[in-house]
C-alpha cells in the first residue's frame, strides 16, 4: 500500500485492489488526477461539511470515469452542501458499511461530522476528520463548569467539557478496536500551547503502527513534526511530511 499526502487533511491510499481518497479540499500539485486514471475502484470519503474537508469538485470526477463510490458524512447533506443523490453512502456516527473490498465505520467528532475507520486488505486505517482536543491550551486556567472566551474561535468555550467529550469519543472508538495500522490525526499549531495533546491522548489509548499528522497547513509542516517526540517514546513510526505529493509505503 502507498499513502500520498494531497493537502491539509487530504490523502490518497492506494492498495492492491482499490484507491481511497480522504477529505479532498485543494490539490495544489495535481496529486489526484493520475489516480483517477488507474483501473481500480475508487472510494471517496468526506468527514464533514467544512470547506477544508469537503469540496463539491469531487463529484466532477464521475464525468471522467466509472467505478467511484462516494462515502460522505450525513452533515454534508444536512447543511445542503450536496444533494442526497450525490453520494452512494451517507453515514453518521454509528453507521457501518461494507462492500466486500472495504469495510467502513463512522465514529464521532468533537467538531462536525464523523471520523472514519476503514479496513481493507488486512490493514485498519483511522482518519480523524476534525476529532481532536481542540481547546487544550485553555485547560490549565479552566474551572469546571465555567466558560472562557476564545479570540481564535470567537466564542465562549468550556475546555473541560470539550476534553471530556473528546475522551468519550475515544472510548467509543475502543469499543470497535484498540489498534490501528495507520492513523491520520490533526496536529495543528494554530490552536496554541498543547496542540499535540489530542494526539498524545490518542496514542496513549490505542496501539498505532504509523502516525501521520494532518490539518497543519496554516502552521507549517515543521510544526506537525513536534508530535514525533511523543510517538518515538512509544516506538510508533511517524511520517514527517515535508511537501504535497509526498508518498509513504505502508
Amino acid at each position: 500500500m502507498t499513502l500520498t499526502y494531497v493537502f491539509h487533511s487530504g490523502f490518497v491510499l492506494e492498495t492492491g485492489k482499490s484507491i481511497l481518497i480522504f477529505d479532498y479540499w485543494l490539490d495544489l500539485n495535481g496529486v489526484v488526477p493520475p489516480f483517477l486514471k488507474k483501473d481500480k475502484p475508487i472510494y471517496v470519503f468526506s468527514s464533514h461539511f467544512h470547506e477544508d474537508h469537503f469540496n463539491s469538485a469531487i463529484f466532477e470526477w464521475r464525468k471522467q470515469r466509472e467505478g467511484i463510490t462516494y462515502i460522505l458524512s450525513k452533515d454534508i447533506y444536512k447543511h445542503r452542501r450536496a444533494n442526497k443523490e450525490d453520494a452512494d453512502v451517507w453515514l453518521a456516527k454509528g453507521g457501518i458499511w461494507s462492500d466486500g473490498t472495504i469495510s467502513v465505520w463512522a465514529l464521532g467528532s468533537t467538531d462536525s461530522g464523523v471520523s472514519w475507520i476503514e479496513e481493507t486488505e488486512g490493514k485498519r486505517i483511522f482518519h480523524a476528520g476534525d476529532l481532536n482536543n481542540w481547546y487544550a491550551r485553555f485547560l490549565p486556567e479552566a474551572e469546571p463548569g465555567e466558560t472562557i472566551y476564545s479570540e481564535e474561535f470567537d466564542e465562549d468555550i468550556d475546555p473541560i467539557a470539550h476534553e471530556k467529550q473528546y475522551l468519550g469519543e475515544l472510548k467509543d472508538i475502543r469499543k470497535i478496536t484498540d489498534s490501528f495500522d495507520v492513523v491520520m490525526f490533526p496536529i495543528d499549531g494554530r490552536i496554541g500551547n498543547g496542540y499535540t495533546l489530542g494526539g498524545r491522548q490518542f496514542i496513549e489509548r490505542f496501539k498505532v503502527g504509523l502516525f501521520i499528522p494532518m490539518h497543519f497547513v496554516a502552521s507549517g509542516f515543521e510544526s506537525a513534526w513536534r508530535m514525533k517526540e511523543f510517538t518515538d517514546k512509544k516506538d510508533i513510526l511517524f511520517w514527517e511530511i515535508s511537501r504535497e505529493g509526498e508518498t509513504n509505503e505502508i
